[in-house]
């Protein structure tokens, strides 16, 4: 139903329909429909959850705001459907066994997910306030490679309204180099419903960025941060950060493994030390 729909609002005769404005907003309504539709189903998620999985769907009001070209469209399809696969598999608590366990509390858990392939889910506490989380690692993305070893490059190659960019990351050897270099074209899309963040994507095709030479281009299945303040303490950050990634290449799946659990690790400690160790700016979320 979602695919039938979304090419008769921005397939082969999207310029027909530009002019056709009756038959533009029923297909448009049509799609915002049918993703909530989809955002509705499934196991019962957490509340957390529940609350962005039902709200999260505001294509078809954005669409009717602004007039996006078919391959806008097809980009900004694609973030939503990465956050409702994202959350769709972080709302089933079933089956997660434990990776990694810090003695601060951070932790890393793992389950292979039907089509998708085995994932991981980082739980951390950060003592700073969501909406300094969401303005690094939304407002500042670029800015990861100066803080976060493993980045060693993230760049915005295009801004499809407020809520969706299409990025390239290049990331740093692992794993004592046995990991070579990796890059990776994705769709990002950024929502906050109430007192939660969701930043989500997946890989994606970008025709002004190919392939490099000397690099693997990897992919990122359906992945997620969510972030929401502790009900116990607001001024602190509960991240939950799931990971669904193909690194490409010939791997052994115990160097995979240790690599991607231990990759999250990393990440939230470089991230605390960020926080830490530089002012906060201003607020924007």
């Amino acid at each position: 139903m979602l695919l039938a729909t979304f090419k008769l609002c921005a397939g082969s005769s999207y310029r027909h329909l530009h002019n056709m404005k009756g038959l533009r907003q029923q297909a448009v309504l049509a799609i915002g429909q049918e993703l909530n539709r989809r955002a509705l189903g499934g196991p019962t998620p957490g509340a957390w959850i529940s609350q962005v999985r039902r709200r999260s769907s505001l294509l078809g009001s954005r669409l009717e705001d602004t007039l996006y070209s078919d391959q806008e469209l097809a980009y900004i399809r694609q973030g939503e459907e990465a956050m409702q696969k994202a959350l769709g598999i972080l709302s089933n608590q079933e089956g997660w066994k434990k990776e990694n366990q810090q003695t601060n509390g951070d932790k890393v858990l793992s389950k292979v997910v039907p089509d998708v392939g085995k994932v991981f889910r980082l739980e951390v506490v950060v003592d700073q306030p969501m909406e300094r989380l969401y303005e690094e690692l939304v407002e500042h993305m670029e800015a990861m490679g100066e803080w976060n070893p493993n980045v060693k490059e993230i760049k915005v190659l295009q801004r499809i309204g407020k809520d969706t960019v299409i990025t390239h990351e290049l990331a740093a050897e692992a794993a004592g180099n046995l990991v070579g270099p990796r890059d990776f074209v994705s769709v990002r899309c950024a929502k906050r419903r109430g007192s939660t963040c969701v930043l989500a994507g997946m890989a994606t095709h970008f025709g002004e960025m190919p392939e490099q030479k000397g690099v693997i281009r990897g992919e990122h299945g359906p992945t997620c941060m969510v972030l929401h303040p502790l009900a116990e303490s607001p001024s602190k950050t509960k991240l939950t950060w799931l990971l669904s990634i193909d690194l490409k290449g010939w791997l052994p799946k115990t160097i995979i493994n240790q690599v991607l659990s231990q990759t999250q690790v990393d990440f939230a400690n470089h991230l605390r030390k960020h926080l830490e160790s530089s002012p906060a700016p201003e607020a924007r979320c």
